[in-house]
């Protein structure tokens, strides 16, 4: 009997639900092993379902929802970014913000320029189908969007917190550069490309950099001023949650009304609302928004992997390639090669670049730590799949043959990479980071040796910072030990101004008054 429409999507949407909260309950369950990872619980649960999807329908599709571009940009991917920008621990963000922001940007253009002209290259000794100049580069800005996700799980967060940051933040301006890009390709009209479009492209480019980043600061300050001064939270802690979560939603919404990059608004906006506007709330709102936004985010990224894992089966496209199998592997092995080199003509030159301007020993990047940045970039994940979508297909289908091999070799790729590279990281840290990276410590869950560890690493957190500890700290006793370990930093002079000028101003942590009924900050014993 056939359905109605409203109630086929009753039907699939009640599925896909089920499926996700079975994707949570097997990933806690595999939560001790950490070889499985969410992303990889959720692509398998696809997978699985997708074949019985294939078999139930015979062979006519192999998931219960059409890919929707729209869906994923405005719905899914701003609590994902979002929620990146929020929990990010400022301080080691910022004071590694120029590493961050060489690895993150200036990597993925060299990862942008080899993928795009090695496509370019290679593809044309296959016989893939028609693909223009602007697909080859959209291709460059597809394969250059990294996904670090299985590294930031095994990677230690408390024992190196340099290695963390740097993994973490270039990972979210890597997407966000990509995206970027993926944006100023798509504006122009790249068949025929001139110096003055080529300067018109890069300056698109930067304007499309510091705008986005301006207006998500933006947002940010306001909603910190408006909770601060209204003191919403008096009388109601649901309004000031439901302020927050509209606030960091507008800011994302304001970036794609304006043509912006929606991706760097939405996630400095979150590192903004974390500095000042968390701080202004109640403590339950500050309990409630933290893992609201976090529980956000997990659900979106689970629902895009499942879904990812339905879609490789997806009959439509692979009609259109079976019957050139062997083009479709040889497009996926360039793909992945091409990948493997970008990531590496990225890191290690910068790396060594990097190493220059450092004085001191302990800051340069090891190889071994090189080794683990290369490798944190190598797994590509939802937003390369969104992008490949919004290029190669039209609401989730493509009947060009050209369109087909990109699409089936994207989702092979992100497959690949995801699993295969997923289960390799926890064996290959372990190998380069010996011990202390995955046992032991705060994270692994015993706190017995918390302040033994805390008393060791206290000069560690304070530098740059008030004086924790007084004279337990040693002081520079040489003038070369003084050039080596400056006492003003950029992140000094932040402060500086911070705490004179944006906190009283904007409230923070200390800097909002005692009224009844808003926010206390805790002691600290």
């Amino acid at each position: 009997m056939a359905l109605e429409p409203d109630q086929t999507s009753v039907d699939s949407i009640t599925l896909f639900v089920a499926l996700l909260c079975s994707c949570i309950v097997i990933g806690h369950l595999l939560e001790k092993n950490r070889w499985f990872n969410e992303s990889i619980t959720a692509l398998a649960i696809g997978l699985c379902s997708g074949i019985i999807i294939l078999l139930t329908t015979e062979g006519k599709r192999s998931h219960i929802l059409v890919f929707n571009e729209e869906l994923f940009f405005i719905y899914l991917l701003p609590p994902i970014i979002f929620n990146a920008g929020f929990q990010v621990k400022k301080k080691q963000f910022f004071r590694n913000f120029a590493m961050i922001i060489l690895f993150g940007a200036v990597g993925t253009l060299i990862s942008f320029v080899i993928v795009s002209i090695g496509t370019m290259q290679l593809f044309k000794k296959l016989d893939i189908g028609f693909l223009d100049i602007g697909d080859y580069l959209a291709l460059g800005a597809i394969f250059s969007a990294t996904d670090s996700v299985c590294t930031l799980q095994v990677l230690n967060q408390d024992e190196t917190p340099l290695l963390y940051s740097i993994v973490f933040g270039e990972g979210v301006v890597n997407d966000a550069t990509s995206i970027v890009l993926f944006n100023a390709i798509q504006k122009f009209d790249l068949s025929h490309i001139t110096s003055r479009i080529f300067i018109e492209f890069i300056g698109n480019f930067l304007y499309f950099f510091i705008t986005s980043t301006l207006l998500g600061v933006g947002v940010g300050l306001i909603s910190a001023y408006i909770i601060k001064k209204l003191y919403i939270g008096r009388h109601s802690t649901d309004r000031e949650i439901a302020l927050m979560i509209l606030m960091a939603y507008l800011s994302y919404m304001m970036a794609e009304l304006f043509n912006l990059s929606s991706i760097l608004t939405v996630f400095f906006c979150g590192i903004v609302m974390s500095h000042y506007t968390w701080h202004n709330v109640t403590e339950s709102s500050r309990i409630t928004t933290k893992h609201a936004f976090a529980t956000l985010s997990f659900i979106s990224e689970i629902f895009i992997f499942l879904y990812v894992g339905m879609d490789a089966l997806d009959i439509e496209k692979w009609k259109v390639v079976s019957k050139s199998p062997g083009t479709s592997a040889g497009v996926s092995s360039i793909l992945l090669g091409l990948v493997l080199v970008g990531r590496a003509a990225s890191v290690f030159p910068l790396s060594f670049i990097s190493n220059l301007f450092k004085r001191s020993e302990s800051d340069k990047f090891t190889l071994k730590q090189q080794v683990t940045i290369w490798w944190a970039g190598l797994m590509r994940g939802s937003v390369s799949v969104a992008l490949a979508y919004n290029q190669f297909t039209r609401s989730g289908h493509t009947q060009l043959r050209g369109n087909s091999i990109m699409i089936t070799s994207t989702i092979t790729v992100v497959l690949f990479s995801t699993v295969v590279f997923g289960l390799m990281t926890k064996p290959l840290i372990w190998l380069l980071l010996p011990s202390k990276h995955l046992c032991g410590g705060v994270s692994s869950g015993s706190f017995d040796s918390f302040p033994s560890k805390l008393m060791t690493d206290l000069p560690l957190i304070a530098n740059g910072d008030a004086e924790v500890g007084g004279n337990n700290i040693p002081r520079p006793t040489s003038l070369r030990m003084l050039l080596a370990t400056p006492t003003r930093t950029v992140h000094y002079y932040w402060r500086k101004f911070d705490d004179s000028v944006m906190r009283p101003m904007f409230g923070g942590r200390g800097f909002v008054p005692h009224v009844p009924g808003s926010p206390t900050e805790p002691l600290l014993h």
